[in-house]
């Protein structure tokens, strides 16, 4: 009883912020800035801190370098691309690192494959097979389907109460649809090369 009369002056760093904190989720709103709220929290903390935000129902908006606490608490990222563009991603901290991994290595893959095009004297034919006929015609139709596929699951990730799931759950669900956006750019891909190909051969 003592303690809790303490003016707030004589508190610590921690025992500050964990006030703040308490007086700050306390107050009815919708929205939330928390800048570094990690800093000078005991373990137990962090950890009770983690249990509010995910049961938080407004938005909340995080400025930290905790990457553990921000993989644990966030569900999209506004990344600071370094030119002066931000980019909104789905996912968290290490989510948003496979994901730029996989652009990079996508990017090497096309410059690669460009090159052996460029390189190559005849060994690719000219005109279209027959299969791949077909394929450049069921492309539209594939990836209209895998479109619609995407939107629905965006449609899931929107809802509230889709981040009442496990974590795990909530993982594997931003894994697939990041491979499904992954398929989806490489049919487009596909869908222009054959296109150029056609084209060659008119």
């Amino acid at each position: 009883p003592e303690r809790a009369r303490s003016p707030v002056s004589v508190l610590s760093g921690g025992e500050r912020n964990r006030l703040l904190l308490a007086k700050l989720f306390s107050k009815p709103a919708n929205l939330l800035i928390l800048d570094e709220p990690t800093n000078d929290l005991d373990l137990e903390t962090l950890e009770l801190l983690e249990e509010v935000i995910n049961e938080y129902t407004g938005t909340l908006i995080i400025i930290s370098h905790d990457r553990d606490f921000i993989n644990n608490t966030v569900t999209q990222c506004l990344v600071l691309q370094g030119d002066g563009s931000v980019h909104e991603f789905i996912g968290d901290y290490d989510d948003w690192l496979a994901f730029k991994a996989s652009q990079q290595a996508t990017e090497s893959s096309k410059t690669s494959t460009k090159a052996i095009a460029n390189a190559s004297t005849g060994e690719r034919p000219k005109k279209l097979s027959l299969k791949e006929q077909k394929e450049l015609s069921q492309l539209p139709s594939t990836i209209e389907q895998l479109e619609l596929e995407h939107a629905e699951r965006l449609a899931q990730l929107s809802a509230p109460e889709f981040y009442k799931q496990d974590h795990i759950a909530i993982k594997d669900f931003r894994e697939s649809l990041e491979q499904l956006e992954q398929r989806i750019s490489s049919m487009y891909d596909r869908w222009q090369l054959l296109e150029e190909l056609k084209n060659q051969s008119s």
